[in-house]
């Protein structure tokens, strides 16, 4: 993806300011005036069926009246349905007099869209020869996202845990578990027996950005060595982290989370005491669900 040209024409108006900072008068642009997008490429990340996203067309000049300017989509780069998968609040764009900017708004339609779907449109908007810049062209992409919204609830109760420490250490396949919300803790949790009894692991979820739904683990205890091992090294016990070299997340929509794990025992020589790093998935099912897994001898 090219660099964001709306960063690259704030940052041409500030080396002009830089270089008249002396000068009484003030200099303005009065180059040619462009009708573009922004950028070339949106991430439309879709949450509900009602919210609008806003794809920013901007204008090097101002004017002293209205600019309306058509905007199409294009067949050609397309594979979302327009009124299947997204729609457009209008085919027109208005940049209102003395601003240098307006936006086509895009509905997505949450409902009709899968978590593993593929989709995006192209737009083009429809402006004279003399008012493209040939730099840039005068065409973006939209991918459309499925998102939900972030529920502490979707990430409590019954959970099954899948690892890579289970395959290499553990005589099981997965464990089953429960989590519950950590009391005086935003969006956090604390799952249960995590991989060994009586040891819980508490971990934050970071909600706020839809685009990276992260996971948070402090480093915290996460089994007795002679339990884990049958022997006791170190302090008798064993730690567990987030490396931050890789990254762990949640799925708001499909309720699990996928995280990476680095296991090591404390009191033994930092050359020694890294266990390995493993790979966790933990995935949120239904109390019916939890209630055949046991009858199956989990």
């Amino acid at each position: 993806m090219k660099k964001n040209i709306l960063t690259a024409l704030m940052a041409i108006i500030a080396v002009v300011l830089c270089f008249t900072a002396c000068k009484p008068e003030y200099t303005t642009y009065t180059g040619p005036n462009y009708i573009l997008f922004s950028d070339s490429l949106y991430e439309m990340a879709v949450v509900d069926d009602e919210s609008y996203y806003d794809v920013p067309v901007v204008a090097t000049r101002a004017c002293d009246y209205d600019r309306n300017v058509a905007v199409e989509i294009l067949d050609a780069g397309s594979n979302a349905i327009e009124g299947k998968h997204y729609s457009i609040q209008s085919n027109t764009v208005t940049i209102k007099a003395g601003e240098l900017r307006g936006n086509v708004r895009v509905k997505g339609y949450h409902t009709n869209i899968g978590v593993a779907d593929s989709l995006g449109f192209k737009l083009q908007l429809i402006v004279s020869d003399d008012e493209q810049w040939g730099l840039y062209g005068n065409t973006a992409n939209v991918v459309l996202r499925k998102a939900c919204k972030f529920d502490i609830n979707a990430f409590t109760g019954p959970c099954v845990v899948s690892s890579t420490f289970i395959m290499n250490y553990m005589n099981v396949d997965k464990i089953l578990t429960r989590s519950e919300i950590c009391p005086g803790e935003e969006n956090t949790i604390i799952i249960k027996d995590y991989f060994f009894k009586g040891y819980d692991a508490k971990i934050k979820f970071e909600a706020d950005d839809v685009y990276n739904p992260l996971i948070r683990m402090d480093d915290q205890r996460f089994a007795a060595t002679a339990e884990a091992f049958g022997t006791k090294y170190g302090d008798g016990f064993i730690n567990m982290y987030q490396p931050t070299a890789y990254t762990s997340y949640y799925s708001g929509c499909e309720k699990f989370i996928f995280q990476y794990m680095t296991l090591y025992v404390p009191g033994m020589d930092e050359s020694a005491n890294t266990i390995g790093t493993f790979v966790n998935a933990v995935e949120w099912i239904s109390e019916d669900e939890a209630e055949k897994l046991k009858r199956e001898g989990f």
